[in-house]
């Protein structure tokens, strides 16, 4: 009997926390184990430092974690010789230069494979982390991608940015599990309109767009606006609802929303995101209407699982068309979740992710 693939994983975040991790390759950690793959798993920051990492303070304990976690780094490094693949998530440490991803691949003669979500070679940081920012050290994103053995990259833009520095480089889409976690819920019957967008506190600003759109609609129509996300917004909105993020009622709370909303700028780090909130939104059945932008635009096709919205005078119109008519809302919705389940469920992508290890 063959011995099982041993995977040493090196993640930011512990597990069952972060967005990117959970729907980019902790949900098929349980697949792979069925198939003979052993994996250990090895977050930068504990669960004490995440709870603390995003506040606006609390310097000195951030400084501690920080060192905590690259000394546990380099304490790893004496014991990866013993797995066949070393998966690194983002980068093997959030800030600084790349000298563990350098060491296992030039030192340890390890191969990792590397795996991205975001155009993270691009300056992007809350105002939180402002001062410190260039510590991140973006730079560094071209070099781990040039020594890795293989990358996973989220969409179409990633994987072109990516094969400037690899050959081997495959496309696997941020995914949705629409078996066990994204299922609808037996909705109650009631008439109220729920404009929804879920998020964290740094993709707030997304939303500056539609705030006098939702105002106009506000004089004409009853509905609410519902913010889901780990900080509350300081709109100037009489019609909103903050429900901040839990990750046990997630899926109740995202499946309160009648429409759901995606904004993005037309950017260069828009172009790099994985379209998840859109997806997260139709795999629940909620009729979506997003921007134009990157992946998004291979989703969804216009008017028939989603809606797209290109300036405010569109998003006034696609959204007053869903408050009014439930019968599109449906259908829209229902063909969303089709779109999901055929290429961005973990169903439909266990076989690819499987193939990264083989």
């Amino acid at each position: 009997m063959n011995s099982p693939i041993r995977i040493a994983i090196l993640a930011p975040y512990p597990r069952h926390e972060a967005p990117s991790q959970r729907f980019r390759f902790e949900q098929y950690l349980g697949f792979l184990e069925e198939n003979d793959i052993s994996i250990e798993f090895f977050p930068f920051l504990n669960h004490k430092a995440w709870t603390i990492f995003y506040h606006e303070s609390k310097y000195f304990l951030k400084a501690v974690f920080l060192l905590l976690g690259f000394i546990k780094r380099f304490l790893l490094l004496f014991s990866l010789l013993k797995y066949d693949f070393i998966f690194i998530h983002r980068e093997a440490a959030p800030m600084g230069p790349p000298i563990f991803e350098w060491i296992i691949a030039k030192v340890l003669r390890k191969k990792y494979i590397y795996d991205f979500d975001d155009a993270i070679w691009m300056p992007n940081y809350s105002q939180q982390h402002a001062r410190f920012h260039r510590m991140k050290a973006y730079w560094k994103i071209k070099h781990i991608i040039k020594w890795s053995y293989k990358v996973s990259a989220g969409n179409a833009f990633l994987v072109a940015y990516a094969r400037n520095y690899c050959n081997n480089v495959v496309l696997i889409p941020t995914t949705i599990d629409t078996e066990h976690l994204h299922i609808s819920p037996n909705k109650s019957a009631s008439s109220e309109i729920v404009i929804g967008w879920t998020g964290s506190h740094s993709t707030l600003p997304y939303l500056t767009v539609l705030l006098p759109v939702l105002n106009l609609l506000s004089k004409k129509y009853t509905f609410t606006f519902r913010v889901i996300s780990n900080e509350e917004p300081n709109f100037e909105l009489k019609n909103l609802s903050f429900i901040k993020w839990n990750k046990e009622s997630e899926i109740e709370d995202l499946a309160t929303f009648s429409i759901g909303v995606m904004p993005l700028t037309n950017d260069a780090w828009s172009e790099g995101k994985c379209g998840f909130k859109a997806l997260q939104y139709m795999a629940l059945s909620i009729p979506t209407i997003l921007s134009p932008v990157g992946v998004n635009v291979e989703i969804v096709q216009d008017k028939v699982n989603g809606l797209f919205a290109d300036s405010q005078s569109e998003w006034y119109t696609q959204l007053e068309l869903l408050i009014n008519d439930e019968t599109i809302r449906k259908q829209i919705g229902a063909k969303g979740r089709k779109t999901v389940v055929k290429a961005y469920s973990v169903l439909s992508q266990k076989e690819n992710y499987l193939k990264l290890f083989k």
